[in-house]
């Protein structure tokens, strides 16, 4: 299929019900067709690693095409200058964390955009660069834990940002690392969290810390 023909058949699956769903967990209504994620998986079997139709689908500025995107991409091809153009115009939590865990973190970027876009002030273009965190410490299995280190003081530094989207990506980030690698070392900071001054960084400790807690006993009970 190409770009148009796939556009066409998203528009006719376009389900305005699941749009007024969307919108009640805080997803951009904004060129959303309200096509499920599943059947976009569903589409992307067919056109795997290619990049041209990747970057078709992206410059449509249709939600869940932007979505696709990332699912058919090919991780070896992505460029910088890609990735700084996608990222740039992120405009719902959704499209960012498919980005992030489909293609983001695939490519030899992934582990130094966490970083620099971690400091960035733009809410999604932050929030990516903490759901890279947590991606990385999902997938990279291998991956040893002093690579993981340089995160816990950018989500210190980072955890008194009240915006939702950004402190939830911090949480998911110490919570993903905290679970596979670190554990004592996320712990120390998930406590220092749950100590401080700022409302933000005092529930992305508190809940770390219930998270952490859990995972024990599941070790323990195993």
């Amino acid at each position: 299929m190409t770009c148009t023909e796939i556009i066409t058949y998203l528009q006719s699956r376009a389900n305005p019900d699941n749009v007024a769903g969307m919108a009640r967990f805080g997803i951009s209504t904004n060129n959303t067709l309200g096509v499920n994620i599943p059947l976009l998986r569903e589409l992307a079997k067919a056109h795997r690693r290619n990049h041209e139709l990747a970057l078709e689908l992206w410059q449509t500025g249709i939600h869940e095409a932007r979505i696709l995107a990332s699912l058919v991409d090919d991780p070896k091809l992505v460029t910088v200058g890609q990735l700084e153009e996608w990222v740039a115009e992120f405009d719902s939590w959704d499209v960012c964390d498919q980005c992030c865990a489909n293609l983001f973190a695939r490519t030899p970027f992934g582990w130094s955009k966490a970083v620099e876009w971690s400091s960035r002030p733009e809410e999604y273009v932050k929030r990516a660069g903490f759901v890279l965190m947590a991606r990385l410490a999902v997938q990279e299995k291998k991956a040893p834990a002093e690579l993981f280190q340089p995160f816990f003081e950018l989500m210190r530094r980072e955890a008194g940002d009240e915006r939702n989207f950004v402190k939830k990506a911090i949480n998911w980030g110490l919570r993903e690392i905290g679970k596979r690698k670190d554990l004592q070392g996320a712990t120390a900071l998930a406590e220092k969290l749950a100590g401080a001054e700022s409302r933000s960084a005092r529930w992305i400790g508190k809940d770390a810390l219930r998270e952490f807690g859990m995972v024990r006993q599941k070790r323990t009970l195993v």
